[in-house]
């Protein structure tokens, strides 16, 4: 079972990036999925995720009406949409699922999340 992550790379402020997660051994669209980032010196933070039952999503308010994250139940993906970077999005950019719930908390215990993905960079400079 793994999860993997493509897309990230340099943006200039105010540009876009579409990130996306692939996953193997498991299908996506039976699971709440999120993403997290980590940025330099920074704790990792949960910052979008989207639930099973609805197709809800939810998203941390440093992101939020700037970030957009779908699925992709043939391709069996998911993505994220980064539009209107900032410097501050600079981070590693993680898929993780199962996740318990999507409930815009991002409040996990260490053990509730099944699966990373080994992340992707994301830097946004001019």
């Amino acid at each position: 079972l793994q999860l993997e992550e493509s897309g990230g790379g340099l943006a200039q402020p105010g540009g876009s990036l579409r990130l996306s997660c692939s996953a193997s051994g498991f299908t996506l669209n039976y699971y709440a999925v999120g993403w997290f980032r980590q940025a330099p010196g920074k704790e990792r933070e949960g910052i979008s995720c989207i639930s099973v039952s609805d197709g809800n999503t939810r998203y941390a308010d440093s992101v939020k009406g700037r970030f957009t994250m779908y699925r992709d139940d043939v391709e069996n993906m998911v993505h994220l949409q980064l539009a209107s970077l900032k410097p501050e999005d600079t981070a590693v950019y993680y898929c993780v699922a199962p996740l318990p719930r999507c409930d815009g908390s991002f409040d996990y215990g260490s053990t509730d999340i099944g699966y990373w993905g080994q992340g992707t960079q994301v830097t946004v400079s001019s």
